[in-house]
């Protein structure tokens, strides 16, 4: 998280500290005051984990309290908490926050498609204050949850940001076994559900250019491109996976 009570006007981020060895093009950024980076599918959960330096976890008395109750016959009180489930595959709620206005993009959507939505509602979080989704890639760990945003989200043409690349077949071959061919998203029923989607390999910018969607980044040669990750001051999450696509980064206000 990166916030402070300091309201002196900051000028946008046009360079980054020598240390980084970064020797490409530096693209300016508008500062924001606060940006936030809420796990909502990840191949692992832990409760029990505490806080940890930018990380912080959302304790299991604060789940039951957010998460809607389930019938458990075997438990006192014949109620549980529909605690978040971990799920192979990766989706992250970035939510920046400028001001007094919030906005809300959704990275990656999961491998099931009712994960994402599942588990948004399970941390408290309304899909319908999504403004935009961003994939990574088109692999289906990553993409199968927009099927379960259909009809949740809270406007028609919402953008869905993809690489051109998106919608290769890919298939998957494990040394003895059979080659396997993934699932892939369909691109007409992807825009017959209503939603906007646009494909760029360059950088574009959101959020009256507070984020920066850089396009695509040869991150490990030419068999390995098109990467996406979220950066911002120190929260950070990743994810990865063939072919990727760009980098979202969004600078933060420095501190008093």
């Amino acid at each position: 998280m990166c916030d402070t009570d300091d309201r002196a006007e900051v000028a946008p981020a046009e360079s980054l500290p020598a240390s980084l060895e970064w020797k490409g093009e530096v693209l300016p950024l508008e500062p924001v005051d606060e940006l936030s980076v809420l796990m909502v599918c990840d191949n692992v959960t832990d409760i029990l984990l505490p806080d940890q330096g930018p990380a912080r976890r959302l304790p299991l008395a604060a789940m039951a309290r957010l998460a809607p109750l389930l019938e458990a016959p075997t438990i006192l009180g014949g109620k549980a908490a529909d605690v978040p489930l971990a799920q192979h595959g990766f989706s992250a709620l970035v939510q920046v926050r400028k001001g007094g206005r919030v906005r809300r993009l959704l990275f990656d959507t999961g491998i099931t498609p009712g994960g994402c939505a599942g588990n948004l509602r399970r941390l408290g979080q309304d899909p319908a204050g999504i403004e935009a989704i961003v994939c990574s890639h088109g692999h289906f760990d990553h993409t199968t949850g927009l099927s379960g945003l259909i009809g949740q989200l809270g406007r028609a043409n919402l953008p869905v940001l993809i690489h051109p690349g998106f919608w290769a077949r890919r298939r998957l071959a494990i040394p003895g076994g059979e080659p396997f061919e993934l699932p892939a998203t369909s691109q007409s029923a992807l825009e017959g559900a209503g939603f906007d989607v646009i494909e760029q390999r360059q950088p574009s910018f959101l959020y009256d250019r507070s984020v920066l969607i850089t396009g695509e980044v040869d991150c490990a040669g030419a068999r390995r491109r098109r990467h996406h990750s979220i950066k911002g001051c120190t929260a950070q999450a990743s994810a990865t996976g063939s072919p990727r696509r760009a980098l979202l980064r969004t600078p933060g206000r420095p501190r008093g």
